[in-house]
């Protein structure tokens, strides 16, 4: 499913839409001119994907589009931090184009409940169709006049190099994202003498080299993650709990994991996961020290709409 919204100030027009989707793909086709149909991995065309720049479904190339991940409510969330931010800042609205595919979340979400939390390989299971299927997103998105794209999934990362493979916009990397704002606010060390100090928060280790890990180094971060015990006795649980709907036990819990990192002397707590960045209220002094990736990300995509090329 792929939904094509033009400014972020319709908001109400995004639960519309994937209503009607969800009622009758054609009917809601016919009725609500917004929507547009992306084929299946298995079912896209090549005649469609290579529809010649006229085709384009937004204009002129200052769009975003987002590839959706692990669950529509995480897509739609990285849709509403871009309103936010344009409600702080007052800015103008560039349009957006959504691709969400129901089959693509559910193997996504089978993958991150069943790789390994310490496994220092990249998960195989149907990987291939899975690249393939977020390459055709990104080939469409491409090719529909946005001068962007983003990926607001951290396990749909692990593939970001072999996705982004021909797109002739930029393809924007979170862990990027997150490492060049880092830079760029000029954080003291904590200790004399000792490097600045970052620390990595996730629910699947496996996942934090080739994310985050190597970006944070080559800006000349040290990065400091969770020990195994500290990641099995605190974070699964923390997980556990709030599957479980147990808010407090989920909150006491990644309190303690926080706490172990900063510890440590870790400026920033970045949270790689989407289930850790909604467990504390932006009050509590903590979350000061934490980092949401896809702020950052959401923050980077809005500076390319915004550039001068873009004419916004």
């Amino acid at each position: 499913m792929s939904l094509c919204f033009q400014p972020f100030h319709y908001a109400s027009k995004i639960k519309c839409c994937v209503r009607k989707h969800t009622r009758s793909q054609s009917q809601g086709r016919k009725n609500n001119p917004s929507l547009v149909k992306v084929a299946s991995a298995e079912t896209t065309s090549t005649s469609f994907l290579h529809k010649q720049s006229s085709d384009a479904l937004i204009g002129p190339g200052n769009g975003i589009g987002i590839i959706g991940g692990v669950s529509i409510d995480s897509t739609l969330s990285f849709a509403k931090r871009l309103k936010n931010l344009l409600l702080e800042e007052e800015g103008s609205s560039p349009p957006f184009i959504l691709c969400s595919d129901p089959s693509l979340s559910k193997e996504l979400s089978s993958l991150d409940r069943s790789s390994s939390p310490f496994s220092s390989a990249k998960p195989e299971a149907n990987c291939s169709t899975i690249v393939e299927n977020l390459r055709q997103k990104q080939a469409f998105l491409d090719r529909s006049g946005v001068c962007c794209v983003v990926m607001p999934c951290h396990i749909s990362h692990s593939w970001h190099d072999e996705i982004k493979e021909g797109c002739s916009v930029p393809f924007l990397h979170v862990g990027e994202c997150v490492a060049n704002e880092l830079k760029q606010a000029q954080l003291k060390p904590l200790e004399s003498g000792s490097p600045l100090r970052i620390g990595v928060l996730a629910t699947n280790p496996s996942l934090l080299p080739t994310i985050y890990q190597e970006k944070l180094e080559n800006k000349g971060f040290e990065v400091v993650l969770l020990d195994k015990a500290t990641v099995e006795h605190t974070v699964i649980p923390a997980v556990e709990a709030l599957n479980r709907k147990d808010f407090e036990g989920a909150q006491n819990l990644f309190k303690i994991a926080l706490q172990v990192l900063l510890m440590k002397a870790v400026n920033r707590v970045i949270l790689a996961s989407d289930h850790l960045e909604q467990l504390l209220p932006p009050e509590d002094p903590l979350w000061t020290k934490c980092i949401d990736p896809m702020d950052a990300l959401a923050r980077s995509s809005l500076k390319y709409a915004r550039s001068p090329e873009t004419g916004i």
